[in-house]
């Protein structure tokens, strides 16, 4: 389909973006299907993707909406929790899958997962987003820190939530198309988000707000569908993390994994999907590569060393790893 002056719109786009997924897809299934590669690296490279959606989620709310969000984790933590509940009550209900097919009621699963972590960023942007800057920032670290309390403490509501002894009988359904083919989506849905006039108005906004809302933007809407938007990604990876490593504990979506994905954002350059994914995959790849190369004694040395790469970079790319830069078919129209 094509638009005004035979530009290529939606279809055309997304085919774009999910053809070079497909064919990642296609090179790791036959990696691991004749052993090529360790399975503990395949599961890394899984991990890599989930983080991915994750960051591609706060790059649309930092990245290009401009909000300074320290509470992400917290979203994804409750994409984790009710995909999980979801399908552990599933297959307890019907087994092998007598009502839905194992893989669709999965699938239904990470969309809940989604739709709660967006319907709660909601809740939560509705008041917090009349706040800027720094206040944003402690508003939302805030509500990390209460969702950590909620999920230490989930059991006395929801006995099969854990609590803070974690959730455990979670059912392994994540697999390489599964994570491959939500980043694709994730990926084709911020790609064409950002070039529409709603992602415009994000960039507005951005850039400067008291203009954007001169110019009769409706920067508070925006703000909190953008925020939605990027709560509704984190939901989405936590439901894949959830079915990855078939536990959950409330450490694992604690304040540092806020930082986590706000590091990869600010590394791979904010609003840029190519440095989002590019860096997702380095931040995941090196705390495992380091796993390895170091001996056990000097493993803690890692998170000394991985600050002090994060302090270069700032001194020397302050923009990015990646800047401005994407990928061809990641290209919005404004740069091509």
């Amino acid at each position: 389909m094509k638009g005004k002056g035979g530009k290529k719109t939606f279809p055309g786009n997304l085919s774009r973006v999910f053809l070079p997924f497909l064919g990642i897809t296609g090179a790791f299934l036959l990696l691991d299907r004749y052993g090529v590669v360790n399975p503990y690296w395949i599961q890394i490279f899984q991990l890599a993707c989930v983080v991915a959606i994750s960051g591609m989620g706060l790059n649309v709310i930092y990245g290009y909406t401009g909000l300074f969000s320290l509470g992400h984790a917290a979203f994804y933590g409750v994409g984790a929790y009710t995909a999980a509940l979801l399908m552990k009550t599933y297959v307890a209900a019907y087994g092998g899958g007598a009502f839905l097919p194992m893989q669709a009621a999965f699938f239904c699963c990470l969309l809940a997962g989604g739709l709660t972590a967006a319907l709660l960023g909601v809740l939560v942007g509705l008041p917090v987003l009349r706040l800027t800057s720094d206040y944003l920032g402690i508003a939302t670290l805030g509500f990390g820190v209460i969702m950590k309390v909620v999920f230490d403490n989930a059991d006395s509501v929801l006995p099969q939530l854990g609590g803070a002894r974690g959730m455990t009988g979670i059912a392994r359904m994540t697999s390489i198309p599964w994570v491959v083919l939500g980043l694709a989506a994730t990926t084709a849905v911020v790609r064409n988000l950002v070039d529409s006039t709603f992602g415009r108005a994000l960039l507005a906004i951005r850039e400067d707000e008291i203009a954007a809302s001169a110019m009769g933007i409706d920067t508070f809407r925006y703000k909190v569908i953008g925020f939605t938007v990027g709560c509704g990604f984190a939901g989405l990876a936590g439901g894949l993390y959830a079915h990855l490593y078939t536990f959950l504990h409330p450490s694992n979506f604690d304040f540092s994994k806020s930082i986590d994905v706000l590091m990869i954002v600010v590394l791979g350059g904010m609003g840029n999907m190519t440095g989002t994914l590019f860096a997702s995959f380095c931040w995941i790849f090196l705390l495992e590569g380091l796993r390895v190369l170091l001996p056990p004694e000097y493993l803690e040395f890692r998170w000394v060393m991985i600050p002090v790469l994060l302090i270069v970079t700032m001194l020397l790319r302050p923009q990015g790893l990646l800047g401005l830069r994407e990928l061809p078919f990641l290209r919005s129209g404004a740069s091509r």
